[in-house]
């Protein structure tokens, strides 16, 4: 299992405990970011050594923070 953390902004209501959601890869200068389908929620860039293997991941948890707020998946790996 792996856990990922996803910058959110208003859209966090759109997010429940334990749905599973898909998501979508992109690539820019060789570092891959991941965006919950639909606009959701983007991850921090990864080196190649860290791209994701699935495209679907569980919601773990969405906290809030002072910045934005963040919505944690697990994705099995």
């Amino acid at each position: 299992m792996r856990t990922m953390e996803f910058s959110i902004e208003n859209n966090g209501h759109m997010l429940t405990v334990g749905q599973t959601v898909g998501v979508k890869e992109y690539v820019t200068s060789g570092l891959y970011s991941y965006m919950i389908e639909h606009a959701i929620g983007m991850s921090k860039p990864y080196p190649v050594s860290e791209r994701l293997k699935s495209d679907r991941g569980k919601v773990l948890e969405v906290k809030k923070t002072a910045r934005f707020n963040i919505a944690v998946l697990e994705f099995e790996e």
